[in-house]
């Protein structure tokens, strides 16, 4: 637990950093809200959240800050339960520690409920503003109360909760299941510092109406990698996974698919109808975990750490929806391997695993785009491309890529405050970026804009299918000019967020999210249109938008404006609109009168072209000593072990097992350059084919 003047220091840090984001014009109480969110939305708590900022001056016992998704929810029958997330933010205007009371706690709570149970009432909901965010959840909450089986309430605030305070025990409200989450100081500092950017997820099979679980050692016993065989209790992974959530599945390749494709419906049919045979039919768990309790006779595991399911999310996920939907699971067990993994080697062997694990839905690259070798390229661009100095200072910075959540923390951890300083100066906290921003950054540029809006997850997945394409066609377009042209489009999203909530029309916790990515979208629709192409190197030259710049975003958004606040007819919430096709193309077929001073700077394609292919032929230069580099620098017997798999299973063509040889006869020969590429290439083809050998990217 850290101690006082961690927190404190903790505390400090967290109030100024709130108030350098909130200079951009938004309030602090905003710009919290979103910074815890979008960190319990990577911890896995929930998987979106919207701002709602609902607190009427005429009650002070009612209020709601926002509402979140939960990664539980089941969305594929329109029977099947779902769960109500509500959010509730207290934001002290102090850098000190300040103590949250049990009553306070309990109060924060007490204005949830008495929104929900408003909500349920339709004059009271009637008399709400109808395009205010307000109704749009009051209106969710009532017509999806007959579904909604269970309310998680979640206060999230920079204040310290009362060491007197050690829960909140699950009440019942209107026959659900309420449960309730603080995220204060303390917990929020535990997440940013932890190593794995999450507290220890610890199940305890002794504990929480839990069963110790008997399993065998499937492995050596001096293994440092240790693998059990063990049968779970539906009810158990059930109980596990209600605890725990998407927690579980971070390692997973695959988003969960709910139980729409036809295995999920089969496991679906088996639960409810012949319990006793899915031990049979189904193919069971494969886990992880960095550390286990075993009982003394050896016979038991009584806990685990960081238990992941890494292959079987679709299993576990339709277990605990028939646990939601009162499915008597006392006779479904599940077979289940554990592999007990060291947290050194947790990146390595975690991926490997996932990709032989015997899979009831295809796995397919994107899946696995965590992984990919794009985000080792994007991540050394960070590391190595200086940013030109800002108009009026002669400081050059560098944008930090967050390739694994928590490298921006982990990089200053252990430095002085001088070099911490000094980091800071060359890595902004405002220049950090993450693999969801990115996503974000590029598809918004897109002619399917509008699909941003679905969420960072979900978008993420989806555009990660399309790059990974690209990559395999031609590595060589993701190159200095590309990493030039997404810091351009983070700077234009920036931006737009900060100029829109300034806008006459924009009110307090209003649509900025959708507003932003409508507004780009329709901006790059509109460049299309005219055969152009938007300048990017010179937004990276000058690191901020111009004056032409800035009015053509206050245009656009004033244009998206009455289109997003008037939804069609068949359509009651705003949020949901901004994620449709008819949206979409209602505000792409807009047209706007932009200023000629911006229409100025736009550039022809042939242009963009040239700078793309110039950059380009510098990145297949780099790439063959890239290649040379990672071939030579694997571990020693790496290439024996491969060119033996090759032989054995007939995999390769002579040249490529030719090339093998040479690297497996380092360091009396090392292969060329032209040899190394081949290397390459055969080795990220295999690696999918079954290959049980993987390269190291990073060495």
């Amino acid at each position: 637990m850290a101690d006082d003047t961690e927190l404190g220091q903790y505390a400090q840090e967290l109030f100024q950093n709130v108030c350098a984001e909130a200079e951009a014009g938004e309030y602090k109480e905003s710009v919290f809200f979103h910074m815890v969110t979008d960190d319990l939305i990577d911890a896995g708590e929930f998987d979106d959240a919207v701002y709602v900022n609902y607190q009427p001056a005429n009650n002070v016992r009612v209020r709601v800050d926002g509402y979140c998704g939960d990664p539980m929810d089941s969305a594929g029958e329109e029977d099947e339960p779902l769960t109500l997330g509500l959010i509730i933010s207290e934001f002290v205007q102090e850098p000190d520690v300040v103590t949250l009371t049990q009553r306070e706690m309990g109060s924060a709570f007490n204005k949830l409920l008495t929104f929900v149970n408003n909500a349920l009432k339709p004059d009271w909901r009637s008399a709400l503003e109808h395009t205010s965010s307000e109704y749009e959840l009051a209106d969710l909450i009532a017509t999806r109360w007959s579904r909604i089986t269970k309310i998680r309430l979640y206060l999230i605030t920079n204040k310290k909760l009362s060491s007197r305070v050690d829960g909140k025990h699950a009440i019942a409200f209107q026959n659900r299941q309420v449960a309730y989450s603080v995220w204060d100081l303390r917990r929020l500092l535990a997440l940013s510092h932890s190593t794995k950017e999450r507290e220890v997820l610890r199940v305890d099979f002794t504990q929480d109406g839990l069963h110790p679980l008997r399993a065998l050692l499937a492995s050596s016993p001096d293994s440092p990698n240790p693998v059990y065989l063990a049968v779970m209790p539906g009810e158990d992974l059930a109980r596990i996974y209600d605890r725990w959530g998407a927690r579980l599945l971070e390692q997973n390749v695959r988003v969960f698919l709910q139980a729409r494709s036809k295995v999920n419906k089969g496991i679906k049919g088996t639960l409810e109808h012949e319990p006793e045979l899915f031990f049979s039919f189904n193919n069971g768990l494969t886990t992880t975990a960095e550390a286990v309790r075993i009982s003394e006779d050896g016979n038991y595991i009584l806990s685990m750490d960081n238990l992941q399911i890494v292959n079987g999310g679709q299993t576990t996920a339709s277990i605990y929806a028939a646990y939601r939907a009162g499915c008597d699971l006392s006779k479904v067990f599940v077979q289940m391997k554990l592999n007990v993994i060291q947290p050194s080697d947790v990146e390595e062997l975690v991926p490997q695993i996932s990709r032989f694990a015997n899979t009831q839905n295809k796995v397919s690259e994107a899946d696995l785009f965590s992984n990919h070798p794009f985000h080792t390229r994007i991540q050394a661009l960070s590391q190595r491309l200086l940013a030109p100095a800002k108009e009026g200072t002669f400081i050059q910075t560098k944008w930090f890529y967050e390739r694994a959540r928590g490298q921006y923390g982990d990089a200053q951890a252990y430095l002085t405050s001088g070099e911490k300083k000094k980091f800071l100066l060359q890595y902004p906290k405002n220049q950090k970026f993450t693999k969801t921003d990115l996503a974000k950054y590029l598809r918004v540029w897109e002619d399917d804009a509008y699909r941003v809006n679905l969420g960072a997850q979900k978008n993420f997945v989806e555009y990660a299918k399309a790059l990974t394409d690209r990559w395999a066609e031609d590595n060589t377009q993701f190159n200095e000019y590309f990493f030039h042209s997404l810091i351009a489009k983070k700077i234009i999203f920036n931006t737009a967020e900060a100029l829109i909530p300034q806008r006459p029309w924009y009110e307090a916790g209003g649509y900025r999210a959708p507003l932003v990515v409508l507004s780009i979208g329709l901006i790059g629709n509109s460049v299309r249109d005219l055969g152009k192409r938007v300048d990017f190197e010179r937004i990276w030259n000058e690191q901020q938008l111009d004056e032409p710049w800035r009015e053509a975003i206050c245009q656009a958004a004033d244009a998206v404006n009455p289109v997003l606040m008037n939804p069609a007819q068949g359509y009651r919430n705003i949020s949901e609109w901004a994620k449709k096709q008819r949206c979409w193309d209602k505000v792409r077929s807009l047209h706007v009168d932009w200023n000629d001073a911006w229409l100025s700077e736009l550039i022809s394609p042939d242009a963009e072209r040239s700078r793309e292919r110039e950059s380009g032929r510098v990145q297949r230069d780099d790439n063959e000593i890239e290649n040379q580099r990672v071939v030579v620098n694997q571990k020693l017997g790496f290439w024996e072990k491969v060119e033996k798999w090759l032989v054995a299973e007939g995999e390769g063509t002579e040249k490529e097992r030719g090339c093998v040889h040479v690297a497996a006869s380092m360091p009396s020969k090392i292969p060329t350059e032209k040899q190394c590429a081949v290397i390459v290439g055969l080795m990220h083809r295999i690696e999918n084919e079954g290959c049980p050998f993987h390269m190291a990217m990073t060495l």
